[in-house]
């Protein structure tokens, strides 16, 4: 037998069996903060998808084992796996509350002209190089499908008209899509908010108008007709306050461009009962003049023009109104 054979057959041998040495000891003596780590990183949901702030679900285990990082930044696993880490940690977690990706842009190829034919690499970071894509609203989505490639539950794809449309039920609110987004038009929201603002220009009035035709171009409309105070013009866009906004959809309505997007599937409508004693009180809070009657009789509600925002039932004083027709919905009461 050649030395060579023989040196093979030696260190082979000898990496074998400290191998198996390694396996005994390693288990013989494992700790018991190692065995609470495989603990933790098993409830994991294992999609390293990064949302948390870590490189993947083994970093966030380790952090929450040796560094004691919070419990609830898992968005993937939600409040089931933040309730599973309190659990085997004897903890309690506070869960936030979920979100999903939105998209803050309305222009597509129809509603936003291309300045040029762009023929690079099929990737919105590349296009953005270039003179911040081919749409004429330089602020706009580039339509490329980034946020789709990278995407890691398939919850987005790209529409004919050349926008991602992202799956609400397979979106996790990870985060990925909105970091990725090169224009920004890629936002987070709690997954109960029904109405928010759909385009992120920071220009107003004809510069908007010309390129966009349904870009924001800074009318105000929308901040007047707001009964809550929930808007306010920052740079040149309706900045929504979550806590005060109650999604009545009065903005969506009255908005010319219509900038705005109301997820909810279906709204109710206004119904006046014979309990109506025709105070008036609905008519006056109602901007979109779907109430009529006379002082002192039972008003009348023009379903065709009413938007279900529900503030002339908030206004009642006999609650003579009830909100019907959308299943599920609930108006929000201030």
């Amino acid at each position: 037998m050649s030395v060579l054979l023989k040196s093979l057959l030696t260190l082979g041998g000898l990496g074998f069996a400290l191998g198996l040495a390694l396996s005994y000891f390693s288990r013989k003596f494992q700790t018991v903060g190692d065995e609470l780590f495989e603990k933790v990183k098993t409830a994991l949901p294992g999609s390293n998808c990064g949302a948390c702030g870590f490189p993947g679900c083994e970093a966030y285990a380790e952090n929450i084992i040796y560094k004691d990082a919070p419990l609830n930044k898992c968005r993937p696993g939600g409040k089931e796996v933040a309730d599973k880490l309190a659990s085997i940690l004897g903890k309690v977690a506070e869960v936030e509350e979920p979100k999903v990706a939105a998209l803050a842009c309305r222009g597509g190829k129809n509603e936003c002209a291309e300045i040029f034919i762009y023929d690079g690499g099929r990737d919105c970071r590349q296009a953005y190089i270039l003179h911040s894509g081919n749409k004429s609203c330089i602020f706009g989505c580039v339509g490329l499908g980034h946020c789709a490639s990278v995407c890691p539950f398939g919850a987005i794809r790209m529409g004919d008209n050349h926008l991602p449309i992202i799956d609400e039920k397979k979106c996790t609110g990870c985060g990925i899509c909105v970091s990725e987004c090169p224009k920004n038009v890629l936002i987070l929201i709690p997954r109960t908010k029904l109405v928010y603002l759909a385009c992120v220009s920071k220009d107003k009035g004809k510069a908007v108008k010309n390129v966009c035709s349904v870009g924001c171009f800074t009318c105000n409309i929308c901040i007047k007709a707001c009964p809550y105070g929930a808007l306010t013009m920052i740079n040149n866009l309706p900045t929504m306050d979550f806590s005060k906004c109650t999604d009545c959809g009065i903005c969506v309505h009255r908005c010319p461009s219509k900038s705005y997007i109301d997820r909810a599937k279906a709204r109710p409508y206004a119904l006046i009962t014979p309990s109506c004693n025709g105070c008036g009180e609905c008519i006056k809070v109602c901007q979109f003049k779907a109430i009529e009657g006379t002082p002192g009789e039972r008003h009348k509600v023009i379903v065709s023009k009413c938007i279900g925002c529900g503030e002339c039932y908030k206004v009642c004083p006999v609650k003579a109104i009830t909100m019907v027709g959308a299943l599920g919905f609930q108006v929000k009461v201030s």
